[in-house]
């Protein structure tokens, strides 16, 4: 007898981007509680008044959690769906948690200066750190993107045999 299980499409374009949804908004809730509360070195925008400043920080802590809530909606469904692909998804979330760090460094930082990691110090060894740990989290993403993704075909060429 077949169940609801075994003729469960798994769906890993949609795992790879639920929990990309989840490592941006994971990524985020760390630069906001670590880098913005507790260590208090910076707000998401410092170019204004410091209620301005804790304003922008409330609207990014609303954001990450709006990520954290729809990613982990769209998670539980594919897992009640048994269409859930563990692989897509961890790569998904590393290439998340990357490119959040990333675009922070570089566009956050750098290009808009909305702030910067840490003010009255010299910046270069802490956005090289930034800008590097983002980097190997991406590339910790793409590594288990192509070994998904050769998985995958190994799984579809066995099928056609």
């Amino acid at each position: 007898m077949q169940t609801n299980h075994d003729q469960a499409i798994i769906q890993p374009r949609r795992s790879f981007w639920t929990t990309f949804l989840i490592g941006v908004g994971i990524m985020a809730a760390v630069d906001e509680i670590v880098f913005h509360q507790l260590l208090s070195w910076h707000h998401f925008y410092d170019q204004a008044t410091p209620a301005i400043s804790l304003m922008s920080d409330g609207l990014l802590h609303a954001a990450e959690l709006i990520a954290l809530v729809a990613g982990f909606f769209m998670l539980a469904d594919l897992r009640h769906r048994h269409a859930f692909s563990v692989k897509y998804a961890q790569a998904g979330f590393f290439l998340g948690l990357g490119c959040f760090q990333v675009f922070d460094g570089l566009v956050d930082h750098k290009v808009l200066r909305l702030h910067q990691i840490r003010y009255g110090v010299d910046l270069l060894p802490y956005d090289l750190v930034w800008n590097l740990v983002g980097f190997i989290l991406i590339l910790i993403g793409v590594g288990l993107l192509s070994r998904a993704r050769k998985f995958t075909a190994i799984k579809a060429t066995d099928q056609n045999h």
